[in-house]
């Protein structure tokens, strides 16, 4: 195996990106793993794993090999090749997915990390052994729409099991992904709940959550998407992506005076991007993209605020939400650099602001700056390593009490044992800091800690992809 395709078969896996170890199609059909891995990695274990927007760009007539069988073209029956364009094939994947880890300090929610609690509340170590990121999925190839030139039809079902529960090992099911795409080589039309358009890479970290709340922004939700590719030339490509997106509200979750609503409008989504795969070359591949969202979340505040300013009740308040963000990612033979870089205001949906979209004090949105970075390196046909760091920071400002600062710095080795069988060790150094302005204005019993937390986590997988 060489290593471009260990790359393809280690670091395009999950993330939510490409992830694709979920999207094996039989040789022959034509599946959607192949469309969608031509531009975004998916984390080599992580939690992400979305289509990849852009399919592969065309070869040149003079490309394609010549048929075995002759300069001459197979005659099909007009009746097989109905039945062909008509069929509907269906095929089951999944993983089986352990993890073992060992924290300095407790972190949250314990058995992957979005942020440090601090040391004077929970500052004690943690064990963890977690199943729950084991998954199962179909993925759909329906007949072809004689439409646009023709456009090829799929979906995809996946569920993983960090649904409600009682003890964790009762967890309930929770749904990923569930889409149907119609798609060519030029338009791609989705509907279903797939991921973000916003921000589609993620880092090869071993943590279930891919620097979510620390940097990495973007998450699942249902939408309406139209995708458009305008192929330059053989190698090159601009990608267009727009989407309408269900509002998710989810600040103060368990606030009993509080109830979310969403608004009135979608939340719109956008990006565009430009792709170059230059095979065979002393340049990289390249992606670079653009993208941003805006909509708006609701609240109806029931009650008194918290002290200091104990805010009266307030009925359909309204709140912005926004981002700008880059992506990027170069791939050489062994060796790619990717990352992203965000800016925004009330994302806490979007797994920005370190969870913290809304202030309950001033209800007011909170803005944040972050992102993360990541360099990989293939050994050999077998290993691999990433190396990275990730960096949230909302504007102090903007809030009362909270978290002000997320940190993570993380290095890990993979081992690709056989197909579909792979394991790995990584370390990784968290850092989360918090403030608390209300000292003198509030009762002391209702202050919240401003110590940092801290935690080196040391975690081993192993995964199974069938």
């Amino acid at each position: 195996m060489s290593p471009a395709r260990l790359r393809r078969a280690i670091f395009v896996s999950d993330s939510d990106d490409s992830w694709n170890v979920t999207l094996r199609f039989r040789t022959g059909l034509i599946c959607v793993a192949i469309l969608l891995n031509s531009t975004l990695p998916e984390a080599v274990c992580g939690e992400f794993s979305p289509p990849l927007p852009a399919p592969p760009v065309p070869a040149a007539v003079d490309d394609v090999a010549p048929s075995d069988e002759g300069s001459e073209s197979p005659i099909v029956e007009p009746d097989a090749a109905s039945e062909e364009s008509s069929s509907i094939s269906a095929e089951i994947y999944g993983s089986l997915w352990g993890s073992m880890s060992y924290a300095t300090s407790r972190t949250s929610p314990g058995e992957f990390t979005l942020w440090v609690f601090p040391e004077d509340v929970q500052g004690e170590p943690a064990w963890n052994i977690d199943a729950r990121r084991s998954r199962l999925g179909v993925n759909v190839v329906g007949p072809d729409l004689k439409l646009l030139n023709g456009l090829e039809t799929a979906g995809q079902l996946e569920f993983d099991f960090f649904g409600q529960f009682i003890t964790e090992n009762r967890a309930g099911a929770r749904l990923r992904q569930a889409w149907w795409e119609a798609r060519n080589s030029d338009y791609r039309f989705l509907i279903g709940q797939t991921w973000d358009v916003i921000s589609p890479r993620a880092p090869g970290t071993l943590n279930f959550s891919v620097g979510w709340n620390g940097g990495n922004i973007g998450f699942r939700r249902a939408q309406v998407r139209l995708e458009r590719f305008l192929h330059m030339n053989q190698c090159s490509q601009v990608i267009l992506q727009g989407s309408l997106n269900q509002d998710i509200v989810a600040d103060f979750p368990t606030e009993p005076g509080i109830r979310r609503e969403t608004a009135g409008w979608p939340v719109a989504q956008g990006r565009l991007a430009f792709l170059r795969e230059e095979s065979g070359t002393c340049l990289p591949d390249l992606e670079f993209g653009l993208s941003g969202h805006f909509g708006e979340t609701g609240f109806d505040f029931l009650t008194p605020g918290p002290p200091p300013l104990n805010l009266p009740p307030a009925d359909d308040v309204r709140v912005r939400t926004w981002s700008w963000n880059l992506d990027a990612r170069l791939v050489w033979e062994r060796f790619s650099l990717q990352g992203e870089f965000f800016q925004g205001s009330n994302l806490s949906a979007f797994l920005g602001g370190i969870g913290q979209g809304v202030c309950p004090c001033v209800r007011r949105p909170i803005d944040s700056m972050g992102g993360w970075f990541e360099a990989v390196y293939d050994w050999n046909e077998c290993w691999q390593t990433h190396v990275g760091f990730g960096i949230d920071d909302p504007d102090d400002r903007d809030s009362l009490l909270g978290r002000t600062l997320n940190r993570f710095l993380f290095g890990n080795l993979i081992w690709q044992i056989s197909d579909g069988l792979r394991t790995g060790m990584e370390v990784t150094w968290w850092t989360t800091e918090s403030h608390e302005t209300r000292i003198g204005q509030v009762d002391p019993a209702l202050l919240t800690s401003d110590i940092p937390g801290r935690s080196l986590v040391v975690e081993w997988m192993l995964r199974y992809d069938f």
